[in-house]
């Protein structure tokens, strides 16, 4: 499975990079393949280690900030690894195709 998740500190500013940063840091740590981007950061594996490591994530960002909002997307596919990769391979390789 994959989850694309955003966790988002509410009341402590407009600057909240220090505060993702947290929740990303946890993420990376965790060992399972993951990704970041300006929007989400994405993080692939099986369900139980999947959330387990949302709920990490979130509790980081909540120790710290007094309100946090979560945006979560989840492909749930069993048998597939690795598809954080495949599938961008899979648009790269069309795209490639003209």
């Amino acid at each position: 499975m994959i989850v694309a998740f955003s966790v988002t500190p509410l009341g402590v500013g407009e600057d909240v990079g220090e505060y993702v940063a947290d929740a990303v840091r946890v993420v990376r740590e965790s060992g399972l393949p993951n990704r970041t981007d300006a929007m989400f950061t994405s993080v692939e594996g099986e369900w139980d280690e999947v959330m387990d490591v949302v709920k990490r994530a979130v509790a980081a960002v909540e120790a710290r900030a007094p309100r946090v909002s979560v945006v979560l997307k989840a492909d749930i596919r069993p048998g597939v690894t690795d598809g954080m990769t495949s599938k961008i391979e899979t648009v790269e390789r069309h795209l490639s195709q003209g």
